[in-house]
């Protein structure tokens, strides 16, 4: 059985098909600064590349292995990697499908991954490294537990069970989605996490969406942990949501940008960029569990596909209301406000879906606004108001529509 561990994206390499086809974009392994070694009672995996490229990690059982996935690595010095001990056993590379290659390793027992991380100092070599803690069946029983979350409540939920439109009565849910969380802390930089920031937003706006009265709201995550993607989707489902509003602050490896953006879900790129940050966010696919696009059978399809034709205009006018609410506060948007891309975690078929790019870790300016108190609160209350218009307008399309 497939045990996924966690997903983790290195964020600075998005790479074109024609890249993937001539190999120019290959990371390279330095076999003589890699090892694969046993360390105390546990194992250590680490894998010197040439450049940061996205990746994940997980484990297979029966027997168990541990797998890892990276966007083009060209394994052939392989065999000349350094080998200490006998926790870690064959090791073979392949290259998969869409440019992905795979390093599988057996291992000599159940050992749970303890620590996984990309060292990066962009641009140049980056250290993958693995730490396996001892043989602990228990421990790796519960990594496989936490991973079958996204092997049913992220299932997507045919349209026939769709709660109905709400129509301006009760309050609107509203789902928070605090991106990354845990092992996966997302955008870094001068040990400020991606992760943190957001949670401790999502915190803030909860509480202003519950000041204002009209809003009932639910978290994806309230603590520093790993969610999978489709568990995030699973919440949403839940909560029975209005809204789910996921919630980031990108790095850029290159240039410089700045200031808000929000974006939908399109299985075409609007752009370069935002083909690159869904890439960096999640793949095509979910890889932290099961692709929604994949999984459903053909009648949940066309189910879905019609539930979608209703949600998609939805979930642009709640972007545009989220571009105006913003620019109305006086925030500092980037200069093309509104992108689209495949985005994994805006795809429930029946829940208008937003992902907002708060700003990016990687620009001082805005680095020094999310950490200013006083800007979240702005930036909250613009959201608020944002979501309150598009609320009115959206009930009063639901009445008319129900003429």
């Amino acid at each position: 059985m497939r045990i996924l561990v966690v997903l983790l994206a290195a964020l600075w390499a998005a790479l074109t098909p024609a890249a993937a086809e001539d190999l120019r974009a290959l990371a390279r392994l330095d076999p003589v600064a890699s090892r694969l070694a046993d360390a105390g009672e546990g194992a250590v995996v680490e894998l010197a590349l040439s450049h940061a490229v996205p990746w994940r990690v997980r484990t297979l059982a029966d027997p168990p292995r541990l797998v890892l996935d990276f966007r083009e690595v060209d394994w052939a010095p392989l065999p000349q990697v350094p080998r200490d001990g006998a926790r870690i056993g064959a090791a073979r590379g392949e290259r998969l499908a869409d440019g992905w290659s795979r390093l599988t390793l057996e291992l000599a027992g159940p050992h749970p991954v303890e620590l996984a991380e990309m060292r990066t100092s962009a641009p140049g070599p980056v250290l993958v490294r693995v730490r396996l803690g001892p043989a602990a069946p228990a421990a790796f029983a519960a990594q496989t537990a936490d991973a079958a979350l996204a092997e049913g409540p992220g299932l997507p939920v045919p349209a026939a069970t769709l709660a109905p439109r709400r129509r301006g009565e009760g309050p609107l849910v509203v789902v928070l989605d605090p991106g990354h969380g845990g092992i996966d802390p997302g955008a870094e930089h001068g040990g400020i996490s991606e992760a943190d920031l957001m949670l401790r937003f999502a915190r803030e706006l909860r509480e202003a969406l519950l000041r204002d009265g009209r809003f009932r709201v639910v978290l994806t995550r309230d603590a520093d942990v790993f969610v999978p993607l489709d568990a995030r989707v699973a919440v949403a489902h839940q909560a029975g949501a209005d809204v789910f509003l996921s919630l980031h602050a990108d790095a850029v490896p290159e240039g410089e940008a700045t200031g808000a953006t929000i974006y939908t879900l399109a299985e075409t790129a609007s752009d370069a960029a935002a083909a690159a940050l869904a890439e960096r966010h999640d793949r095509d696919s979910l890889l932290a569990g099961v692709d929604l696009k994949g999984q459903d059978d053909l009648v949940a399809r066309v189910l879905m596909d019609l539930a979608r034709t209703e949600t998609a205009p939805r979930s642009e006018r709640l972007a545009e209301a989220l571009v105006a609410g913003l620019r109305a506060g006086g925030l500092r948007l980037h200069r093309v406000p509104r992108r689209a891309a495949a985005f994994s975690v805006l795809r429930s078929p029946d829940v208008p879906s937003a992902l907002i790019e708060l700003g990016y870790i990687s620009s001082a300016a805005d680095r020094a606004r999310l950490g200013d108190a006083a800007w979240r609160a702005r930036m909250a209350a613009a959201i608020v108001a944002a979501l309150a218009d598009w609320a009115v307008a959206d009930a009063a399309e639901a009445a008319l529509l129900r003429q």
